[in-house]
């Protein structure tokens, strides 16, 4: 069992990591006499409600310091949450709270922005299935954690509304926030990635490894690293039919931005959108929506090419992957393309400016009088604490 951290080590950590006007605040305090004060913590824009991970820290340090306090969340976990509108209210010892509040807004806000995206992935492909992939751009494992948790809230907000959403993460460590069980464990989804390949020699050769070592699991064969996507992928469905012909198999496409999948250029991938969803292309309203249509890497158009040539093949039930910079933006894009996603491994619903993730607190009342700086009248309660 882990050593629980006494209390002084958990002040001192706590001190070391706030700023220090917070714990000069805290002296002041404490010297001239505590009071009971109510915070307020919003974010500046619209976000999906996501404060589990702060709430649970806080709970645990109040514990540890023999103190206890009133939580009052006037939005569920993974409701919508407007610009300016307080996510908790906190209510308690001002000398107990006072040197919380960088380290609260630091597990606040990247969640509620990470949810907000995550929702709006999930909700623009409703047919689709999503890969939490987030872990290898994550700093550290604290951020892990809360994005892994942001997607997990966001998915569900999605599927009360019909979405697929999340079906599991790519680590073991963060598994449990998708409910992702394997004989009584959560565990991260994955099977190879392309160092894999490198080493196999072939695309191929690199599923026959997988397959002999794994032999009870479904493949997904990734296809981009000799740049034959389709000559690879029929390779392998031709290998292992069985797997083909049970939907065991899937084809993850991963193609990097810097080339078209195999057979494909500018003139093709218009006519295959042609063939598929020409009103995707009369649409479009951005160089950069245009190049998730008929561009290089992971386009739309790559995506219905794949599903063109397996079906011709025969190999109807083999599953596609996308990977490769799915945000929400392109995931929109992909809804109206109708491309045939049957699964999206993405970490892109990481925010892409951090800026956005700011979440601010301001106290309210003072031993119930209701009180906040000029310009922040919309953070007061109706009633005080």
């Amino acid at each position: 069992m882990g050593r629980v951290p006494r209390r002084a080590d958990l002040d001192a950590g706590i001190a070391g990591r706030t700023d220090a006007y917070f714990n000069r605040t805290k002296a002041i305090v404490r010297k001239f006499g505590d009071c009971r004060v109510t915070y307020a913590y919003f974010l500046r824009r619209p976000v999906v409600c996501a404060p589990a991970l702060m709430l649970r820290w806080l709970n645990e340090v109040v514990a540890a310091r023999g103190e206890t306090v009133e939580i009052e969340m006037p939005h569920e976990e993974g409701s919508w949450v407007g610009a300016g509108e307080p996510i908790a209210y906190i209510t308690g010892s001002f000398v107990t709270l006072v040197d919380l509040e960088t380290l609260l807004l630091q597990k606040l806000g990247p969640p509620c922005v990470a949810a907000h995206n995550a929702y709006q992935m999930c909700a623009a492909l409703p047919k689709s299935a999503f890969l939490a992939m987030d872990a290898r751009h994550c700093a550290g494992a604290e951020m892990q954690d809360m994005m892994a948790y942001a997607a997990s809230v966001g998915s569900r907000a999605a599927r009360m509304e019909g979405a697929r959403g999340f079906i599991g993460n790519a680590n073991d460590a963060t598994a449990h926030y998708f409910g992702a069980p394997y004989r009584g464990t959560p565990h991260g989804y994955g099977t190879m990635p392309h160092a894999l390949i490198g080493y196999a020699g072939s695309t191929l050769r690199a599923a026959e490894m997988f397959r002999e070592t794994f032999p009870e699991s479904d493949l997904t064969v990734l296809t981009d690293y000799f740049g034959q996507e389709v000559t690879d992928a029929l390779a392998v469905c031709h290998r292992f039919p069985d797997l083909a012909q049970e939907g065991r198999l899937s084809v993850r496409l991963d193609t990097h931005g810097g080339r078209f999948l195999e057979g494909l250029d500018p003139q093709e991938s218009y006519a295959v959108m042609e063939r598929h969803a020409p009103g995707a292309i009369r649409r479009y309203r951005s160089p950069n929506e245009l190049r998730y249509l008929i561009g290089t890497g992971v386009s739309a158009a790559a995506i219905w090419r794949m599903r063109e040539t397996l079906d011709d093949a025969g190999f109807i039930r083999v599953k596609i992957v996308a990977s490769s910079g799915f945000s929400v933006e392109k995931c929109s894009v992909m809804a109206d393309a109708h491309a045939p996603i049957d699964i999206v491994g993405t970490g892109s619903f990481i925010p892409e400016s951090w800026g956005e993730t700011y979440a601010t607190a301001d106290i309210v009342a003072y031993d119930g009088e209701p009180r906040v700086k000029i310009g922040r009248e919309f953070l007061l309660r109706d009633r005080a604490p």
